[in-house]
Formats: C-alpha cells, structure tokens, sequence
C-alpha cells in the first residue's frame, strides 16, 4: 500500500493532511508567510518555523488554537486566571450547596481582608523606606553644607 492510499485511508487522518501525513499549506498560511519576509523578515520565519512545528508534531490546529491552548496552560499554572477576577465584586456561581456556599463566601471574605492588609503593610513599609531615605538625604546634604561652610567663603569666578 502506497503512503498516499495510507494517509486516506486512515479513519484518523486529518482534513489539513496531506499524503504521507505532510501538513498542507492553506492559502492564507502561505500568503501571511510571503508577506511576513517581505514586510518584516522575523514573522515570516516564525511563520515557517510553526509550519515545520506542525508538521513535525502532527498537529491538526491552527496557530490561534495552539496560542490558546498554551494560554489557558500558563494561566492555570502561574495562577493568573484566578487573580483576574475581583472576588469582592462577583462571587462565583452557587455550588447548589447552601451550606459550601457559605462557607466559601466566608473564606473569600476573609482572603479579601486579609489581601487588604497585606496591601495596607507593603504601603505602610514603603512609607518608612521613604521616610528613611529622606532622613538619609537630609543627613548627608547637612554634611555637605556642613563641610563647605568648614571650607570658608569662596570667591566668585568671573
């Protein structure tokens, strides 16, 4: 059996394949890339660069799909997705159980007092950093005036 007749029939294959299981260009691939070496030379050769990507994975999407996909895996990961939301504007939907979602309105309750205070202690700090520094500032131009007055009158240039 040729590749060609493997790659049809396979009740796996996709509508973006070509024979052998070669990832086909769409005409809108193909022109972005053109276009990208000719605007700007680094988008086309990310675009190329993604073509052999997805040929060499077998991937089936499309480069939005891929972007996506990889999104929602850092948002789970770094967390963003739930620090996105403002839980003291919208609680999350009810569970269905009264009880959990007391609890749980409880538990926000108290994680937004308690993000409160840790916002009111970092401005807190900060305000002594700064109040630090200008008793620093202030030392050393004291200092300075300290050691010109020592120096004695200087005479004008001119």
């Amino acid at each position: 059996m040729s590749c060609s007749h493997r790659a049809y029939a396979s009740a796996n294959s996709h509508a973006h394949s070509g024979p052998c299981g070669r990832m086909r260009w769409k005409p809108i691939e193909l022109l972005a890339m053109i276009l990208g070496f000719i605007l700007f030379w680094p988008v086309g050769l990310a675009i190329l660069g993604w073509k052999i990507f997805q040929a060499k994975t077998a991937y089936a999407g499309d480069f939005g799909q891929f972007a996506q996909e990889k999104w929602g895996g850092f948002e789970k990961r770094s967390g963003l997705g739930a620090m996105a939301r403002n839980f003291s504007a919208e609680w999350p939907a009810s569970s269905g159980n009264s009880a959990f979602d007391e609890w749980r309105k409880a538990e926000l309750t108290r994680l937004e007092e308690e993000r409160r205070k840790i916002f009111e202690a970092e401005k807190a700090f900060n305000d002594y950093l700064d109040g630090l520094r200008r008793a620093k500032d202030r030392e050393e131009f004291e200092r300075f005036m300290a050691s010109r007055a020592s120096q004695g009158p200087t005479e004008p240039q001119g």
